[in-house]
């Protein structure tokens, strides 16, 4: 009982002690709650028949049906392997694409380019993905696209684009690429700010150039921040970008041996289907195997190193 009282006692200290931290903590706190814990109690749809007549929790139980009609679907092996391979390359390309961003820029000797340039960098992660799909159709458009009209004045044949699904998931990655880069960039900029100076003096001193400084302190001094990073976005593999995909590609059937992924034919389902017990099921899946994959993840990144884990 004394033991109780006093964790008792501390939690009342510590909340008083730092009142202030806490309720500029509480909008955040209550967000969470209301978005992210609170709608977990609809998970028990992914074991249910569902109908609006008797709601989500006088609708009678079906056991593991819903998951059943996925899994047993002849698409499942389809999307599942392109959610998969298409957050691999996001993940390898992206990462070495903001953490050469981020080098370059903190290697610039003019303060006002590394401003503009971050500027510029940073402005596609405010743009909508729906305008990102206008803008990628204004550019691979075979009628009055801007790449074809340069490939013509080549004096080569036009390509049409959205008839060959071989070429998007490149297309995909140079799009995630030129998107995302500049917000992650600066996530490694504020890493390598914190870098002692010192370390790079005593490296100059010994006669080594800039590459060999970039080589054997700036990238080994990243990797914790690359690793936490990446441990994030593995946990979020099993998920594909729906805002991302259905706004470039669509729904044009012929790009989706390569472009299909979960999310997409979730929504096809539910749309057509209205079958919400299945989009249930494949969301509760897909949260079942991000904790795994984290977990798994994290555990060999203990292994490499310390610093380089989550927790």
């Amino acid at each position: 009982m004394q033991v109780k009282s006093a964790r008792k006692q501390g939690m009342w200290h510590e909340l008083g002690k730092n009142r202030w931290g806490y309720l500029m903590a509480l909008p955040g706190i209550v967000f969470l709650l209301m978005f992210s814990y609170l709608p977990m109690s609809g998970l028990v749809l992914a074991f249910k028949d569902y109908n609006r007549v008797d709601g989500i929790f006088g609708s009678p139980w079906n056991g593991l049906r819903n998951f059943e009609s996925f899994v047993t679907s002849s698409d499942v092996l389809r999307v599942g392997l392109n959610t998969l391979y298409l957050n691999a390359l996001f993940i390898i390309f992206g990462t070495l694409a903001q953490i050469t961003v981020s080098i370059l820029l903190h290697e610039a000797a003019k303060k006002w380019f590394k401003k503009l340039a971050q500027s510029l960098l940073f402005f596609p992660y405010f743009v909508s993905w729906v305008v990102v799909g206008e803008l990628v159709y204004s550019v691979l458009s075979k009628d009055f696209g801007s790449l074809d009209k340069i490939i013509a004045q080549w004096g080569l044949p036009r390509m049409e684009w959205y008839t060959h699904p071989e070429y998007w998931r490149g297309i995909l990655v140079f799009v995630y690429i030129w998107k995302w880069t500049g917000y992650g960039a600066i996530i490694y900029i504020a890493a390598l700010t914190s870098i002692d100076p010192s370390y790079y003096e005593a490296a100059t001193v010994d006669g080594a150039n800039r590459w060999q400084q970039i080589k054997h302190i700036t990238l080994p001094l990243l990797m914790p921040t690359s690793t936490i990073l990446t441990l994030l976005a593995i946990g979020r593999i099993c998920y594909g970008d729906f805002g991302m995909i259905f706004g470039i590609v669509k729904e044009n059937g012929i790009l989706m041996s390569t472009t299909d992924i979960v999310d997409t034919y979730v929504y096809r389902a539910l749309r057509v289907y209205n079958d919400i017990g299945m989009s249930t099921a494949v969301g509760f899946v897909q949260s079942v195997m991000g904790f795994f994959l984290v977990f798994v993840s994290n555990r060999i990144a203990r292994k490499i190193g310390d610093g380089t884990s989550l927790y």
